[in-house]
């Protein structure tokens, strides 16, 4: 293959990587071991994997044509393989690649397996949709790859992202026990009231600073595309599967959080528990929905979740008809919080975080009233810049990551 003939991959490179500043980075990207033999890096749509991607090439490659980047959903791949791409690549001495959306090629599981197999010095980094399971493809590619899922931007990162305060992620330990000091150090600083609303409304995906005129348009048709596209180049699933995804999650966006009674949701549906389930976990997988369960949630094991939300505020205010405010603030701390604490649904309160920490979230009224007397009890109390004792202002737990 002549170098014209791989051109255009290049051209599509160069004018992304054109486009990409290093002012800002996402909290992942210094958690990834990119020495790695092959790296993958899950997420939703519009939370910044390509971002993070160019970033790190224009970080760490002088010359920028010493590695290649390329998009699986390229027409370019339309008449050549990956394995041409990877030949080509490793016969001029470039050994570390970047592919972009690698669910959108056929053959990904298959391919990325020879290449590790046949090619050793060949160094991968790809980026996939959430929907993507390790074992979804015809191989099992765990012992070979290291995997990390991108969330979105939390109230945090929004901050640094805003130029206007920054700051480390908080342990919970930090937060339940010092969170008087620390939101006084930052209300000093800061109106922090506005700058949550407006997070809650605009403030999830990075893409909001682009096209903020169009966000909520711009976020329904990531989420069709999800289901039209990513979907079914994942998952065997049919045409009408496709619709009555949709279909479920227009009827669940009208009732958020959804308490379900799947018999009922079911019959609407014209369909059965198997499927149906399998339509609800898609969509949490997709980070379109998030479920909510008494036990530690499996993707091989489905059951009944107890509550489904829509994954963040963002996608409310874009899907909603109405924004209830007591929903837009449960539907906050299951999002922030479940990043990196596990999140379940307890026999008192609202949330019950790593077994133990059970949480009651409200308006600045708020009282112990339905969790008095129990151990390690707290409210997430809203309109609320500084907390007391084991009242805790709602915005600060999305300071955790």
């Amino acid at each position: 293959m002549e170098k014209a003939e791989i051109q255009p991959l290049y051209d599509n490179y160069h004018r992304k990587i054109a486009k990409i500043s290093l002012d800002f980075k996402r909290y992942l990207y210094s958690n990834i071991n990119w020495n790695a033999r092959m790296i993958g890096i899950k997420g939703a749509r519009g939370v910044g994997k390509t971002t993070l991607l160019l970033q790190h090439i224009l970080e760490n490659h002088e010359n920028m044509d010493d590695t290649l980047y390329a998009s699986m959903d390229d027409l370019w791949f339309a008449s050549h393989t990956l394995m041409d791409l990877v030949d080509w690549a490793d016969r001029r001495g470039i050994t570390r690649l970047y592919l972009d959306e690698v669910h959108r090629y056929k053959t990904w599981s298959e391919t990325l397996k020879n290449i590790y197999d046949s090619y050793p010095d060949m160094r991968i980094v790809y980026t996939s949709s959430s929907l993507l399971a390790m074992d979804n493809g015809k191989v099992d590619l765990s012992r070979r790859q290291t995997l990390y899922t991108l969330h979105g931007l939390s109230f945090c990162e929004f901050l640094e992202f805003e130029n206007v305060y920054r700051m480390q992620p908080l342990s919970m330990e930090a937060l339940l026990n010092d969170h008087v000091r620390i939101a006084m150090n930052i209300t000093k600083e800061i109106k922090i009231e506005p700058l949550f609303e407006t997070y809650l409304e605009h403030g999830y995906y990075p893409f909001y600073k682009d096209d903020h005129d169009d966000f909520s348009a711009h976020l329904r048709e990531i989420v069709s595309v999800v289901i039209d596209n990513d979907l079914p180049a994942v998952e065997n699933v049919s045409y009408e599967t496709i619709q009555k995804t949709k279909r479920l999650l227009m009827i669940i966006s009208e009732h958020v959080p959804f308490e379900p009674n799947m018999s009922e949701l079911w019959k609407q549906l014209a369909t059965n528990n198997e499927l149906g389930l399998r339509m609800l976990y898609s969509l949490d997988k997709a980070q379109i929905l998030s479920l909510l369960t008494e036990k530690a949630k499996s993707y091989k094991y489905l059951y009944k979740p107890d509550k489904v939300f829509i994954n963040n505020t963002n996608l409310m205010h874009a899907l909603c008809p109405r924004v209830e405010v007591g929903n837009a603030r449960e539907t906050f701390f299951q999002n922030q919080m479940a990043v990196v604490h596990e999140v379940n649904t307890p026999k008192k309160g609202d949330f019950l975080v790593d077994g133990r920490y059970l949480f009651e979230v409200g308006g600045k009224n708020k009282t112990f009233d339905q969790i008095k007397d129990v151990p390690d009890s707290f409210l997430a109390v809203d309109e609320t810049e500084v907390g007391f004792a084991n009242r805790i202002p709602l915005w600060m737990f999305g300071l955790l990551y």
